[in-house]
């Protein structure tokens, strides 16, 4: 039984909630490397919910068979190709939701993929010092980190969206 592609989907969520938990504590602390450890949780949370994404898919894939089902990228599953060659109900909606900018599925999958780029500095307008009068302005915004409260929800939304599926994916 704890071989069961669902073992993982479950253990990942629940890593995913101790990282949460922990960031809380981090968040909480007074120690002086306190933004270090909210960062360190941070990317483990993303880390466990991203795992916990390709386990959902993976228990999808067993389920229907589907060839290559041990992939080991979320994003190999998410397309319109793997939905056209084996359809169902929960794949065309996990590739639906990734494939909308604005559902959390696409928002996390960028999320993700973002903790594998390298750091960039901001970009600064030329200041040309003959005209003094004009200020350049940068319309570039700084991108706020991840907040606690959405990798939570999103922790939510993939719990809730495994136990819908597990419902439509059992045999009586």
């Amino acid at each position: 039984m704890a071989h069961e592609l669902y073992t993982r989907t479950n253990q990942k969520i629940f890593y995913a909630g101790l990282a949460l938990e922990s960031w809380r504590k981090a968040e909480q602390g007074q120690s002086m490397n306190a933004l270090a450890l909210i960062q360190a949780e941070r990317e483990a949370a993303l880390f466990h919910l991203y795992g916990a994404l390709l386990g959902l898919c993976h228990e999808i894939a067993g389920y229907y068979r589907l060839p290559d089902s041990a992939a080991p990228r979320a994003e190999r599953f998410l397309t319109a190709e793997v939905l056209e060659a084996a359809p169902s109900q929960e794949l065309g909606e996990l590739v639906e939701l990734a494939q909308s900018p604005d559902s959390w599925v696409a928002q996390l999958l960028s999320a993700y993929a973002e903790l594998f780029q390298p750091p960039q500095a901001s970009k600064k307008a030329k200041v040309d010092p003959g005209t003094p009068l004009i200020t350049a302005v940068s319309l570039d915004e700084e991108v706020a980190p991840l907040a606690r409260d959405t990798l939570e929800a999103w922790r939510q939304q993939l719990k809730a969206l495994a136990q819908r599926f597990r419902e439509t994916l059992s045999e009586w």
